[in-house]
């Protein structure tokens, strides 16, 4: 636990004892489960009993009725390739998608070291202090070598894994193109089903992740530094067209009139930039995620965004064109799979790939000769 000097404004001096995540018995022995040096030549210990395999009905019903162990065993479940754990993942759903559906989804980036855990956190307290239960899916890092990640965000975010009505669900990013996986959506819907009512999700901020949160929250917010350079540069960067707010973090101490500074300048370039929403105006705000002032006028903002749209029509119209670009997301994933795991793709790809290393055949050509073997199947 950190002392008092380390501890946010935000944070109440007393601490709870319950927490949103749970830590599970780790495996006795070495790396990935191997006895270690010291237990090399002894007997080996019996295995411990096994976990009770869950039925469909159990997933259901344990995600319905707000159990944190089944929620956690059931998003695992979404998030397997395994064939028949995708199978019954499928059949999980399809039981849950009545119970979706009824929360307000927030996509959450910026560049690393803008503070978007901090700043996640900070919300998260708050939206729990006003009686909401928060999910945080937090998207982690992988390695490209190793695919292994840190899983850091629980650690990370210690004050709001001790509240009861929080949850928070680090997952790898598996290497995957801007850190979100495929199963993210999924994960939303099972938190939805278990009574979240706000999604916070939180991208890696390394290019084209911005692009897939954006096409599955309500609401994208951009956290931005001041300071940093010239801030009228980053309006050239096309994920604040993708913005429904930027917050400038960090709006604190020193660094308070800068702060302040680069969101009148923001807002004066935003006037330029088409909305990202139809009917909705894009604005620059600050914040501090240390010392929580400006924390409740960004859920207010929120919160009018989605007053705003949804009497105009284009909130529950984005939801509907979410759904049909995942369906279509989805068919390309299917395609691309089925296609990289062809027989005669796997045999004939060495030597047009030779071939096309080597400078013997056009790039095009190779590419035309793989989908004609697969068609032609």
């Amino acid at each position: 636990m950190p002392d008092e000097k380390q501890r946010p404004e935000w944070v109440p001096a007393e601490g709870g004892d319950e927490y949103a995540s749970s830590v599970m018995k780790g495996v006795q022995g070495g790396h990935d489960g191997m006895r270690d040096h010291a237990s090399r030549g002894t007997t080996s210990r019996k295995p411990g009993p096994r976990r009770r395999q869950l039925s469909v009905d159990d997933h259901v019903q344990g995600v319905l009725n707000g159990d944190r162990t089944i929620l956690a065993r059931t998003i695992t479940l979404v998030e397997s390739n395994a064939q028949g754990h995708i199978e019954m993942a499928q059949e999980v759903l399809k039981h849950l998608l009545p119970h979706t559906g009824h929360s307000i989804r927030v996509g959450i980036t910026g560049v690393p070291g803008v503070g978007k855990s901090t700043f996640i956190e900070a919300l998260g307290v708050y939206l729990c202090k006003q009686g909401h239960k928060v999910a945080v899916l937090a998207v982690d890092p992988s390695s490209s070598i190793t695919r292994g990640s840190i899983l850091g965000d629980k650690t990370r975010m210690e004050y709001l894994s001790r509240e009861p009505a929080a949850f928070i669900r680090p997952s790898p990013t598996g290497g995957t193109l801007g850190g979100v996986t495929r199963k993210s959506r999924e994960t939303m819907l099972v938190c939805e089903a278990s009574g979240f009512d706000v999604i916070l999700v939180e991208t890696v901020g390394v290019g084209q992740s911005e692009v897939t949160v954006r096409s599955m929250v309500d609401f994208f917010l951009l956290l931005m530094l001041s300071g940093a350079g010239d801030e009228l540069q980053g309006i050239k960067k096309g994920v604040i067209e993708l913005a429904d707010a930027l917050l400038i973090n960090k709006a604190d101490g020193d660094n308070k009139l800068r702060a302040q500074a680069a969101r009148t300048e923001y807002n004066r370039a935003l006037h330029y930039l088409a909305p990202a929403t139809e009917g909705w105006r894009t604005r620059a705000y600050t914040c501090s995620a240390a010392t929580g002032e400006g924390i409740d006028k960004i859920w207010s903002v929120i919160e009018d965004f989605c007053q705003t749209t949804s009497e105009a029509g284009v909130f529950a119209a984005r939801r509907r064109s979410q759904t049909l670009e995942w369906v279509y997301s989805m068919v390309e994933d299917h395609l691309k799979t089925r296609f990289y795991q062809d027989t005669r793709v796997r045999e004939i790809r060495p030597q047009i790939e030779k071939d096309v290393v080597e400078g013997h055949l056009p790039a095009t050509i190779a590419a035309q000769d793989l989908l004609k073997i697969y068609e032609d199947r």
